[in-house]
């Protein structure tokens, strides 16, 4: 089994708060997680799917005794959305009994569509979200496999393609047919998928809702809140743009990525790495790649954009913490990397910060003053060396 770097980090908010809650797409591994460090856990726990009928129906009858007659266990609620008037008695238990590890809950959704948790447990609930596999969690394997097929469990330990396409297909049908039509979206899945195919052949591109409103023969809000639960099923990511100087012409769209490596591949039926390195969207795919990759190494608070001006100066990254910009990110895909005069004019924009470009496997070295080159394989360790605060590093 595969060390998920999150563990740590889950039993240290367990012994603090009295609700920690995993969030993160399907199949991304949380229950596996969970159960892994059940032993360490500071006092006994007791797990429930919510997703198996006999499980839900404990909660039936009288929620409140059943729960009550747990108190000195650590009680773990897997797929909490189907419990969704549950939140107000977990206060209340809290509430009569406040201390660390009562609850730890598992959700396929963010803070925003479980409003519930936001508004009845603020104060009592630490939130932690689970990314699929990331590079340094498969290290030292080689990245190519990793970027290709992605990081859900499943799929990166399958044993063949076939095995991997029949696996993103049942999972895409379950989150369009099942999933998110149970979170509220009362969009068709028909359209749905046509909609992620669509946004799959834009990856890294800036979003433009009307465009894909008119292609798709939808009003702008259909789409605009088709792409809200996307975002908050955890399967794209919107990344906004960085505009604090008004003095500049700047593009304030976000751009739009799939999160998943694999799951972009899959949409736009790439099925090897040569294919991939000749389509048109291998440059916004290892975009895509590194970003998340670097997401899943920063803090929650930590906030990222990018920055572009109207005449084409831009960063693909911009990392912000404590309220000024730590760092700037290049993504190359390219071993080579050549920094155009926009990049400089991009980086004077944004007060100089260091600048990291990221490739798939040049040597680490300085480029120029104030800005150095690394690699997939050296990203995690180069992060660390600037005055950044990196969350959950193995």
């Amino acid at each position: 089994m595969i060390h998920r770097e999150l563990s740590s980090e889950l039993l240290f908010r367990v012994n603090h708060f009295p609700v920690a809650a995993i969030l993160g797409p399907r199949q991304v591994g949380k229950t596996t997680l969970v159960k892994a460090i059940q032993q360490e856990l500071p006092k006994e726990s007791i797990y429930f799917d919510l997703e198996i009928p006999s499980d839900l129906a404990k909660f039936s009858a009288d929620a409140e005794i059943f729960l009550k007659n747990l108190y000195s266990q650590t009680v773990i609620l897997d797929e909490i959305h189907r419990l969704p008037n549950i939140f107000v008695l977990l206060r209340g238990l809290i509430d009569q009994q406040r201390e660390a590890g009562r609850f730890i809950l598992l959700g396929s959704a963010s803070p925003d569509l479980l409003r519930n948790t936001a508004e009845s447990l603020a104060g009592r609930i630490s939130y932690l979200e689970m990314h699929p596999l990331h590079y340094r969690e498969i290290a030292p394997q080689n990245y190519q496999k990793h970027w290709l097929w992605g990081g859900f469990p499943a799929v990166y330990m399958a044993e063949n393609d076939k095995i991997k396409s029949l696996w993103l297909n049942d999972f895409l049908m379950s989150y369009l047919e099942r999933d998110l039509p149970q979170l509220g979206l009362s969009v068709s899945p028909l359209l749905m998928r046509r909609l992620l195919m669509m946004l799959a052949s834009m990856q890294g591109g800036i979003l433009n809702y009307s465009t894909l409103a008119n292609s798709l023969g939808v009003s702008q809000p259909t789409v605009k809140n088709a792409i809200d639960f996307l975002e908050q099923a955890f399967l794209i990511r919107r990344l906004q743009p960085y505009f604090t100087n008004i003095g500049k012409r700047l593009v304030k769209s976000p751009k739009i990525y799939i999160r998943d490596s694999g799951l972009l591949h899959h949409l736009l039926s790439i099925k090897t790495f040569e294919n991939l390195l000749g389509h048109i969207v291998a440059g916004g795919s290892w975009e895509g790649y590194i970003i998340q990759e670097i997401i899943s190494m920063l803090p929650q608070d930590s906030l990222l954009f990018y920055y572009r001006s109207q005449d084409g100066a831009e960063l693909d990254l911009v990392i912000e913490q404590g309220m000024c910009i730590k760092l700037a990110i290049e993504i190359k895909l390219s071993d080579s990397p050549v920094l155009s005069r926009g990049n400089s004019v991009s980086l004077q924009d944004v007060g100089n910060p260091p600048l990291l470009v990221v490739t798939p496997s040049a040597q680490d070295y300085q480029l120029r003053p104030n800005v150095w080159v690394c690699s997939v394989v050296t990203l995690a360790e180069n992060l660390t060396k600037f005055d950044l605060n990196v969350f959950a590093l193995i």
